[in-house]
């Protein structure tokens, strides 16, 4: 079993490239090394460790407590604006048996607020009531019925909720260099995920994790002496079908690794888990969370500032 850390590990302000745009095919287990595979993947960040620095993760170049609108414990609720009347958004789907989760609806919704103003022009909005205490975060934005990835980046130092949801919410939609920036026009498609990193652990080896449970941090020496990391977010191995040696050979090519993967190799490793908690919401939530005047027959209007006064 790993060693349990209450922080995660790493220099302040590290940014981290999420998602990639095509599901790669990899071959299956086993001890033998992987070529010259290459593939875009989801969830992953490369490059060496640089002060706040964001990472692409498609190229390994470096670039870019709970007071939410309803009690903790009670389902946070919307206004249908054609009725009136008072629906729950969904919660969050973060770990399994979890009783009081930090991560809201509520944080998307923010993500939601910021952005859209910045792409209307409109004054950014108040700060909200959620907790502002600090964690490792990820805003992740998809697009379209198929939930196509639109851009993804976040951080596994720990910053304040306002200001760090905030910041990487802009990040990801508009600097993400896999993507051209999101538009006006994008907003009516969208789902927006926030995630919080929990519970990091160092691993005793490689595989000292579950797929579907952890995510993973791994850093390793490369053919040219230098230390490189990658990651992916718990979803990402599930997701894409990847057993345990599949995912850490992806997390290696994502990270620059370019000679034979070997199993001894493999055991070079240094290799931290953690998990996450995770909600996702809709366009549609947040338009009907905010009680949006349809005026004229409009999608859009201002944010309703005094929601969080």
């Amino acid at each position: 079993m790993g060693k349990r850390r209450c922080v995660p590990p790493l220099e302040p302000k590290l940014a981290a490239g999420c998602c990639g745009v095509k599901k790669p095919k990899l071959s299956g287990s086993g001890a033998h090394g992987h070529g010259n595979q290459s593939a875009t993947v989801p969830c992953s960040s490369s490059g060496p460790l640089q002060n706040h620095q964001h990472v692409d993760g498609s190229s390994g170049r470096e670039n870019a407590s709970d007071l939410t609108l309803a009690p903790a414990n009670s389902p946070i609720t919307r206004m249908n604006p054609a009725s009136g009347a008072l629906s729950p958004l969904p919660r969050p789907n973060g770990p399994a048996g979890t009783k009081s989760l930090v991560v809201t609806a509520e944080m998307c919704c923010y993500c939601f607020d910021v952005l859209y103003c910045h792409l209307y022009g409109f004054p950014q909005p108040r700060l909200p009531r959620f907790t502002n205490d600090p964690y490792p975060l990820f805003v992740t934005w998809k697009t379209g019925r198929d939930k196509r990835l639109r851009g993804c980046i976040g951080t596994f130092s720990a910053m304040n909720l306002h200001s760090g949801l905030r910041e990487y919410t802009l990040t990801s939609a508009l600097k993400d260099s896999r993507f051209p920036p999101l538009t006006r026009e994008e907003l009516p498609k969208l789902f927006c995920s926030v995630s919080l990193l929990t519970n990091f652990e160092d691993a005793s080896d490689y595989l000292d994790w579950e797929v579907g449970v952890h995510g993973i941090r791994i850093e390793f020496i490369n053919e040219k002496g230098v230390k490189r990391t990658a990651t992916y977010l718990p979803e990402v191995a599930k997701e894409q079908d990847w057993d345990q040696i599949q995912t850490i050979d992806s997390l290696l090519r994502k990270g620059g690794f370019k000679a034979p993967i070997t199993s001894e190799f493999r055991k070079t490793i240094k290799l931290t888990r953690y998990r996450s908690e995770k909600v996702t919401i809709s366009y549609a939530e947040y338009i009907a969370s905010r009680q949006h005047c349809f005026q004229n027959g409009g999608l859009h209007a201002p944010p309703l500032y005094n929601h969080y006064s």
